[in-house]
């Protein structure tokens, strides 16, 4: 059985449902300080306006969401701030997707999961004929992210959270 396939019969990948904002923002305090992390009501409006820019991972086992990708679509090649707080900067028609989560709760990491979500995202989002996928991530998760795809552009102009980002690209198309 190859990797792609155990990952399928542990896990669904689907997009979020409209009643699994709470979950959502659950997940994003279990993995992110909260100065960086997503609040409900912004969490809220990001699964209204663009729910089908989500990827969730739910554990088959449990029924239970453990992790997700979240994003919004945009003509901009370049991630700021005000995308984290301004969920109606989304555009649906934009070819550039603009990453504002990556989160797989603590006791599921390090199996792989956010590598596999990220080859579907990718892959999905390919499939939609979008240019490139963006991302901020500090120093640490640079390597991880190269090897998911993205090259580093170096510091970011974001400083979400009071944080120093490496802006991570992605050229899909």
């Amino acid at each position: 059985m190859n990797i792609q396939q155990e990952f399928c019969d542990k896990y669904e990948f689907r997009t979020i449902h409209a009643d699994e904002s709470e979950t959502a923002t659950q997940i994003e305090a279990a993995c992110f300080p909260p100065n960086e992390a997503c609040v409900l009501p912004i969490m809220k409006e990001r699964v209204r306006l663009a729910p089908d820019l989500f990827l969730v991972a739910v554990d088959k086992r449990t029924g239970q969401m453990v992790g997700f990708i979240n994003s919004i679509a945009t003509g901009e090649r370049t991630l700021r701030d005000e995308f984290f707080t301004e969920p109606t900067l989304h555009d649906p028609k934009g070819k550039n997707v603009m990453i504002l989560s990556v989160a797989v709760l603590p006791e599921y990491r390090n199996q792989g999961l956010a590598r596999e979500m990220m080859r579907i995202y990718l892959e999905r989002e390919a499939d939609r004929n979008r240019q490139l996928v963006v991302l901020t991530c500090l120093e640490g998760k640079v390597k991880m992210y190269e090897k998911f795809g993205f090259r580093d552009c170096g510091e970011s102009g974001s400083a979400w959270g009071g944080e120093q980002w490496h802006e991570m690209v992605c050229e899909l198309n």
